[in-house]
């Protein structure tokens, strides 16, 4: 990790922000399921400290995904655990996961943002459930993305107003089109 020294002003305030949407609890629960998929315990370490070398990740799509990810390395160094992390994403994005759902490399590499790690490990976990994997599921429960069903005059109010479009002189009608 980088050491960026101490942060001020608005820095400060957003790694406030990240720091207080961590889940703890949904972290045991992520850290869980990962060993039950990869039949693995997690090093005895930090959550992000044991996912930091994307060697874990690179096991957990290859249980998902028969060979998603063919050679990830599993020795431990810099450029190498950013490696993995990379191959990982990419795996995840072909097993279905939107650009939206990934996190960054340095996310988890540097610990920039470790929610949003936990977030696209349940949107993978989901992603599995539907996709029908034939192992342990994530019993998370938190809701699924609903429509909602808005009037379409509520969603575009401006319609009801045409009738005022053409009224007045034509001098003033070009203000509208």
């Amino acid at each position: 990790m980088a050491n960026y020294g101490p942060a001020y002003g608005s820095l400060a305030n957003n790694l406030v922000k990240i720091a207080a949407k961590r889940d703890p609890e949904l972290e045991n629960e992520i850290q869980t399921w990962i060993e039950s998929v990869i039949g693995e315990k997690f090093p005895n370490c930090s959550y992000e400290d044991a996912l930091k070398d994307g060697i874990i990740l690179c096991k957990l799509m290859n249980r998902l995904e028969p060979n998603a990810i063919d050679n990830f390395t599993i020795t431990d160094g810099g450029f190498r655990s950013r490696e993995n992390i990379l191959l990982f994403q990419n795996a995840a994005r072909a097993y279905g996961l939107l650009d939206l759902a990934l996190f960054q490399t340095v996310d988890l590499y540097e610990k920039r943002n470790i929610p949003q790690v936990t977030h696209c490990l349940l949107t993978l976990a989901r992603q599995a459930q539907k996709k029908n994997f034939n192992g342990p599921l994530l019993r998370h429960n938190a809701p699924e993305f609903r429509a909602c069903k808005i009037p379409e005059d509520k969603l575009f109010p401006r319609k009801s107003l045409a009738g005022f479009r053409y009224s007045g002189s034509k001098k003033s009608t070009h203000f509208f089109t």
